[in-house]
Order: C-alpha cells, then structure tokens, then sequence
C-alpha cells in the first residue's frame, strides 16, 4: 500500500532519482576501516554526516559502531576542516589511544577541497601523531559511486599506506573479501586454512561487528587485520580480489606497488563460483583439495537435485550491489531458475552488464549506474511479476505491495538478524542460501494451496 501510486509506464528520467538503489560512500568506507584491528574510523566533515553512517552500520550490525568526527560547523565550512581535523587527531590518540585512525571524507570537505595527505602530514610534524601510529584516508565524496566504492577506496587506502615490499617473498596468499559480511570474511579464511594455506585477507570485520555479549565494553573488539598482515601483504606470492567492483582497485595498486601478481573472481556465492574460488587457491598455493571440503560440496549437489523441481522455471528479481548480484544470477541460472531484471544503483559499468547477460541470456533486463533507482525495480516489477525477489530491507515495501516473497541479502539489513553470523559465501553459504529459497517457495505454496491440495510432504 505504501507504493500503490507507483505506476507500470516506464519514461526516461534523466534528473531525478526516486528511492536510491544505494547508500553513500563513507558507509563503505567506515565498514572498511572497522577490518583493521584497533583502528578508529574518522569523519572528516560534519556530526550529522557521521551519525548517520553509525547509524546506518549501527542498525544493520546490532551493535555500536565506534567513529569520531571533524565537527564542521561554518567556519570550517568556509575555512576549510584543516584544525578541525589536526585537533581531532590529537584527541583521538590522547583519548581513545587507537593504533590507526582511518580518515573518510564527505561531501562537504571534498566540496571545500581539503587536502587531506597535507593535513595528515602537518598533523605529523605538529607532533599530534604519537611514534607508532599511523593515520591513514580515502576520499568518498557522497555524491559519488555509493557505499561499495568507498568499500573500496578506503581497501586501496590500506595498500596505499601500509603495504610495503621487502624483497623477500612469504608464501602467503591475499585475500580481499569484498563489501561481505563478516560472517562470509570468516568462512573464507576457513576455507583457506582447511586446504592448509597461509593466507592474509584485509579488510577482515569478522569477530569486530559480530563479536560476542560478555558483559564488558571493547572499545577495539579481538577481530580485524593487523597493521603487520597488511604490511606483509606487499610481500605475498598472489592476490585474489573477489569482486571486481569492491577488491579490484586494491588489487591493481598492490599489483602495482609491490609486484604481487592477482587475480579477480567473482564472490564465491553459490556453487559454481565456489568452486572456482577453491580451484583458484589450489593451483595458486600448489594443494590439494581436502575430504571435508569436497564433502561439503557434496551436500549441496545433493539439495539441489533432491529440491530441482521447486527451484525449476521459477522467475525471480534481484536489486544490490554489483559483485553480489552476479554470483548470485550464476547461482539462481545453476539452479534453473529465470533472472528477469538485475538492477544495481553502484555504477558498475558495461562489464557487468555484459556478465550478467553472459550467465542469464540476452532476455535479462539490466540496470546499473546513479540513476538507478528501486522505482524503477518496481516498475519492471509491475510489467512482469516475479515469482521471487531479492534485495536489502528497503524492497520489503514493494515486496508488500505486490504480494512476493523477498530473500533479504545484501546491504542494510535491518529487520532481521544473523546476517552478520551465517555465511552467504563458500559451500555452507550456498546450502544456507539453498534453505533461504526453498523455504519461501514452499511457505508461498503453503499459503495458497487449496484445502484439498495443502499436503504434509511436498
């Protein structure tokens, strides 16, 4: 009801966005720099700005997120945020004694221009950063990519900053997650040592935003990349950047910087891209696959067959962010399923389009860029009803308003939980996306079968 007056014409809309398919950068940015052990997210521009990512990260975690802010007000709105923010370091070391703050700017201080290498360097020679401290920035003007590529500029600020080339190689594989849960950070590092490799994966947010309730305040939760695993990471043999949206750039400058080779796959979401996830570290670290593993795909291959005959012919809609939404149209094409619209507000470019066309078939409408929006989505929605949609928390009013079950995934979650504990990624990911499935599909036939049709085993 809340979008009834939403109507099925399509026109072009070229100045004007209704109901973004995005949040802004510094989100991605502050979700980024939370995967750095003992490390305090910044805000370089106003309190309200600030308040607003925590509590953006805040509701879909469940839990308080940590940040300090520059505090503009009018004269650094005409002055520039230099003493805001030199002041602010000061404070921030003499308070709350982080070993790294990791600075994102807003739209406010990019539309001022402050130079922020000049600032963090003055704040160096004032003294105001204490030996053995670091202070670290990516740029993410708001108005500007969306939360994925702040994700992403602050993970290249990492390598900017941190990663260094000794000389000598270490036989230890990167790993860059990208904009993933901490729960799917946490199974690719299982995954990695369960084939016995030795690898480095920053940013890592798993054990920071779902750590566990034991009655203390932990300013720095246990979880998080350390400073010296980033620092090595200029010293690995190989990089695999999942996610060409999130983990490319960073890959790239680590390529770039300190001669370490990469790779960039899609997230391992779903079966298919798992396994080549897996395949790729077996022949970059020189393993084998082991038992556990190939069990564990065993188990999905078997629901998959045992449950085809729901999964078959069934159309469905997707809407988030780029590098979720491939891997997840691979998965749902695997499965047999119909992907009519993939719809992304993150600029993402002509190769995604052509990716998704590539897994799905030309008849798949999609929609990437800034003027994007879920309008939009429920527009096409209106012209042809999917059996099944998927997206963040914000589709569950067009869900509503046309009666079809919502798989929530993605960026912000905030009406449910476990998000942040159960995995999407690896093989008990795919099983757990599996169950997500089924369950809708036979919750809805439940739910309109007729009386003699409504039956124990289905």
């Amino acid at each position: 009801m809340l979008l009834r007056h939403t109507p099925e014409t399509i026109t072009d809309r070229s100045a004007l966005t209704i109901n973004p398919a995005k949040t802004c950068q510094p989100v991605g940015a502050m979700y980024a720099a939370l995967g750095i052990h003992n490390c305090l997210p910044h805000s370089h521009g106003s309190q309200g700005c600030c308040a607003y990512h925590r509590s953006a990260l805040t509701r879909h975690y469940k839990d308080p997120i940590m940040a300090t802010t520059s505090s503009f007000t009018e004269g650094a709105s005409v002055f520039g945020g230099q003493a805001n923010l030199v002041e602010s370091i000061n404070n921030i070391f003499t308070i709350y004694s982080p070993d790294i703050i990791a600075v994102n700017t807003t739209c406010l201080s990019e539309v001022i221009g402050d130079d922020l290498p000049q600032i963090i360097n003055k704040a160096r020679a004032d003294g105001k950063i204490p030996p053995g401290k670091t202070v670290i920035h990516a740029n993410t003007p708001s108005f500007k990519g969306s939360h994925v590529t702040g994700f992403a500029n602050m993970t290249s600020a990492m390598v900017q900053y941190l990663s260094e080339r000794s000389g000598k190689k270490i036989p230890q594989i990167n790993i860059i997650p990208g904009y993933v849960e901490p729960s799917d950070m946490a199974e690719m590092k299982r995954i990695s040592l369960e084939m016995g490799i030795k690898s480095v994966l920053f940013p890592d947010t798993s054990g920071v935003v779902n750590s566990p309730l034991d009655g203390k305040f932990h300013m720095y939760p246990k979880g998080g990349a350390t400073m010296e695993a980033i620092k090595s990471a200029g010293d690995s043999t190989f990089t695999l950047a999942l996610g060409r949206t999130a983990s490319l750039p960073a890959a790239k400058l680590l390529d770039t910087k300190c001669k370490v080779p990469f790779e960039c796959l899609d997230l391992p979401i779903g079966l298919s891209a798992t396994d080549t996830f897996v395949d790729c570290l077996r022949k970059t670290a020189g393993v084998s696959v082991p038992e556990s593993l190939m069990v564990e795909r065993g188990q999905v291959v078997d629901v998959l067959t045992d449950m085809h005959q729901y999964f078959f012919g069934k159309k469905v809609a997707l809407i988030g962010d780029p590098d979720h939404l491939v891997s997840l149209a691979q998965f749902l094409t695997d499965m047999d399923m119909e992907v009519l619209y993939v719809v992304t507000g993150t600029p993402a470019g002509p190769k995604f389009v052509r990716r998704i066309r590539e897994l799905t078939g030309e008849k798949t409408i999609v929609k990437e860029g800034l003027g994007v929006d879920m309008f939009q989505f429920h527009q096409l929605i209106k012209n042809a009803k999917p059996d099944l949609l998927f997206g963040n928390t914000y589709v569950k009013h067009i869900a509503r308003d046309e009666d079809i079950p919502l798989i929530r995934m993605g960026f912000p979650i905030y009406d449910r939980v476990g998000h942040q504990y159960f995995p999407i990624t690896g093989y008990r990911g795919a099983l757990r996306l599996l169950e997500k499935i089924l369950e809708a599909i036979l919750d809805r036939q439940d739910r309109d079968a007729p009386e003699e049709s409504f039956e124990l085993v289905m």
